[in-house]
């Protein structure tokens, strides 16, 4: 994260996340309104460890804390907790001069590494209404097994809090062992199978599937 000036401007704004898939749940969401010389992930890069930490977990403190150091303006959590699959969430936040740009990340579960981002959005100076699509992004820092685990950044195994525990299956052997991209690059998608008890993986195949774009936000901007 670097720190620089931007816009000189500020701005009100009504932002809304919504959840596009079938069967996908998003952790605690983060959005920030920062300046366009930050950035909270970086496509074809390394992930941070804070970043890491929001991907494979779910914990976005980090990301909040290095971005608030740069005197940005964040919403946390407003679904205050996960966002199920078709629900929205809306937070309003006044953005301070210098912070012209929108940054949005969560977690997806369940993926090991995979989340929804928004990268650097200019904030329009015009008050009005817009519409943005967002895809889901692979941190590149996990493997994608498709199995169980801890969800703890560097540990093997994606996280299932309630209430996924009863939608996601048991036993899988795991679908990939090894990291093909270690950099942020679009997400591949989840496998899965239609073994609950077995199989390679524990995702199920005819729910927790995606296509891109995965998450749709609105912005209003009052005059």
């Amino acid at each position: 994260m670097l720190a620089a000036s931007g816009l000189a401007h500020s701005a009100e704004l009504d932002v809304t996340v919504q959840n596009l898939t079938q069967g996908i749940y998003f952790t605690p969401i983060l959005i920030s309104a920062h300046s366009s010389d930050a950035s909270l992930f970086e496509l074809g890069e390394t992930a941070t460890t804070e970043l890491q930490a929001m991907a494979e977990g779910g914990d976005i403190s980090g990301l909040a804390a290095s971005t608030e150091a740069l005197s940005a303006n964040n919403v946390s959590n407003p679904a205050e907790g996960l966002l199920a699959p078709a629900m929205s969430t809306t937070a309003s936040l006044s953005t301070d001069e210098g912070n012209d740009v929108l940054s949005i990340v969560a977690m997806m579960l369940p993926t090991n590494d995979g989340f929804i981002g928004l990268d650097n959005w200019s904030i329009p100076e015009e008050a009005g209404t817009y519409t943005l699509y967002l895809n889901a992004y692979d941190a590149g820092t996990e493997a994608n097994d498709e199995i169980r685990g801890s969800g703890a950044p560097g540990e093997a195994g994606l996280p299932v809090p309630p209430p996924l525990e009863d939608l996601v299956g048991n036993n899988g052997t795991g679908v990939a062992a090894t990291i093909s991209n270690a950099n942020v690059h679009i997400h591949p998608g989840n496998i899965g199978d239609d073994d609950g008890m077995g199989g390679l993986s524990d995702v199920d195949n005819t729910v927790q599937r995606w296509l891109n774009p995965v998450a749709k936000v609105t912005v209003v901007i009052s005059e």
